[in-house]
């Protein structure tokens, strides 16, 4: 069976944590409680890595400049991250995933896919799965956790926004197509300011506008996007969810709502994108041969540059030297730079699959088929 095939009716469970990073600082101390709190570098220069929904109601979001998010809240507070403790809380949060099904795909360290197809706990529906993850969550994790329920992922996923924070939300496949018709067109994946400019321009605003233009229409103004957008626009989606992923790359980037201009807001910057992409090397257990830095300027020109190492990156240390040698050879920029981000490649291994049977497959016990939403 291929992604494009239709499969046999899923169970699909996305979690996503709340405020993940703000969340697990908040619980540990408790002078941060109820306050607005940014988790990230300085307030002057750094960049704010995660934002606590107090902080959130005056505009505050994660990739904002910390002069730019002190401006919108003089009275936000900021700490430093702990990755070395949001990795531990992350695989607490797995091992709670791994009670209820051995299909488990994690995208972060607070959010993952999970197939609930097999009802492994005996609880008979998929929404008394997430209720009880969830459950789990705030007595054991002392946090919260939002969930979306569906029969696909693309579906499943955006479900998880739609009762943050700490809420549940479930679309069956019989409202999938009515549910994905009233999404603005921007929610769907890989929309981004310039493409949802474009939508707009063409008198596309929601799933329903999508959803009506032809696939030649699509593939003439989109691309290789153009069938994503057609099936999705269906509420179709048939990727199934995948435990061991094999990885060709990994990377992060970021996207900053006021231009970086400055050699030091640069560097803290990266500063930042070195901290996220080399906790994910180092969960994935990964080596590589290249880094590449990403750069796109205000005006939306991007630029790439890459260097490759032997014997591979395995250290932080090396990653970090790599990175910065990158960036300083661009440095000064000659215009703002709107997104910033890193990459390793050319990697010799990667994450071992999390949940696998002798043989190596992910097991998934018998299916039950009349497993309800």
């Amino acid at each position: 069976m291929t992604e494009n095939d239709p499969p046999v009716m899923r169970k699909i469970i996305h979690v996503d944590m709340d405020a993940f990073y703000a969340s697990v600082e908040q619980r540990d101390d408790p002078a941060l409680r109820g306050k607005p709190l940014a988790v990230g570098g300085s307030a002057k220069r750094g960049v704010v890595a995660a934002a606590s929904y107090e902080a959130r109601k005056f505009g505050v979001k994660s990739a904002m400049p910390g002069v730019t998010a002190r401006r919108r809240c003089p009275q936000l507070l900021f700490v430093k991250p702990r990755f070395e403790v949001y990795r531990a809380v992350s695989q607490q949060l797995h091992g709670i995933f791994a009670r209820y099904t051995h299909i488990i795909e994690p995208l972060s360290l607070d959010e993952a896919y999970l197939d609930v197809t097999a009802d492994l706990a005996g609880l008979g529906s998929a929404t008394a799965i997430a209720e009880a993850i969830r459950g789990d969550i705030r007595r054991e994790l002392r946090l919260t956790a939002s969930a979306g329920v569906s029969y696909n992922k693309f579906i499943a996923k955006v479900a998880s926004d739609q009762n943050k924070p700490d809420g549940v939300f479930v679309v069956r496949p019989e409202e999938g197509a009515a549910f994905v018709a009233t999404l603005p067109a921007r929610r769907f994946f890989g929309v981004g300011p310039k493409t949802a400019e474009r939508m707009s321009s063409l008198g596309i605003q929601t799933g329903a506008d999508i959803r009506a233009q032809t696939l030649g229409f699509l593939e003439q103004h989109f691309g290789k996007s153009a069938h994503y957008l057609y099936r999705a626009s269906r509420g179709e989606d048939y990727r199934a969810v995948k435990a061991d992923r094999e990885r060709k790359s990994i990377g992060g980037e970021r996207t900053y709502s006021d231009d970086l201009s400055t050699d030091e807001a640069l560097r803290d910057a990266l500063e930042h994108i070195i901290d996220i992409v080399w906790e994910r090397i180092h969960r994935n257990n990964a080596r590589g041969r290249t880094v590449t830095i990403k750069v796109k300027y205000a005006d939306f020109q991007q630029i790439t540059r890459a260097r490759s190492v032997s014997p591979p990156v395995d250290t932080r240390e090396a990653f970090e030297r790599l990175s910065r040698g990158l960036l300083e050879a661009l440095l000064p920029v000659p215009k703002g730079v709107r997104l910033l981000g890193l990459t390793l490649s050319s990697l010799e291994s990667s994450q071992e699959p999390a949940h696998t049977g002798e043989s190596g497959v992910a097991e998934s016990g018998p299916v039950q088929e009349s497993l309800a939403f």
